[in-house]
């Protein structure tokens, strides 16, 4: 990735202000939890994506408890902020969470980001699942 790429990332991510992982009201639009499908695939069979509306990307990780801060760290540089699941356990279920407006070719970089993140910390990446807000009436 190219410093312009970096650069149109951080602009990108300036805006999406109106829409925050805690917003009531959000739905899953998009889930890929089967790496042989490629996101692309799971976003063109998502009738309910919009595709240029912000959204909430959710990645769901396995990671050892002890790396869990070091894993905190390294996706705060990214805005992605670590969430652990209800049921703490060994290796830990986490969520990195982010808000932006999806499409196939960034969905595809950071799922594999963080499956080589999951990856050098000695856990898993399952998939991600993208949340926007019930569409009003």
């Amino acid at each position: 990735m190219g410093l312009l790429d970096r650069l149109l990332d951080l602009v990108k991510k300036r805006e999406t202000p109106g829409l925050s992982a805690d917003a009531p009201g959000l739905k899953i639009v998009a889930e890929a939890f089967d790496p042989v499908v490629a996101d692309s695939a799971v976003l063109a069979a998502s009738p309910d994506w919009v595709s240029t509306a912000p959204a909430v990307l959710r990645h769901h990780l396995l990671l050892p408890p002890d790396r869990l801060e070091e894993a905190a760290s390294i996706l705060a540089q990214d805005g992605y902020e670590l969430r652990e699941q209800a049921d703490p356990g060994d290796p830990a279920r986490v969520l990195a969470v982010r808000v932006q407006v999806l499409d196939a070719l960034h969905c595809a970089q950071e799922r594999s980001r963080m499956a080589g993140l999951a990856q050098r910390l000695g856990g898993d990446a399952l998939g991600w699942d993208a949340q926007q807000p019930e569409p009003t009436a």
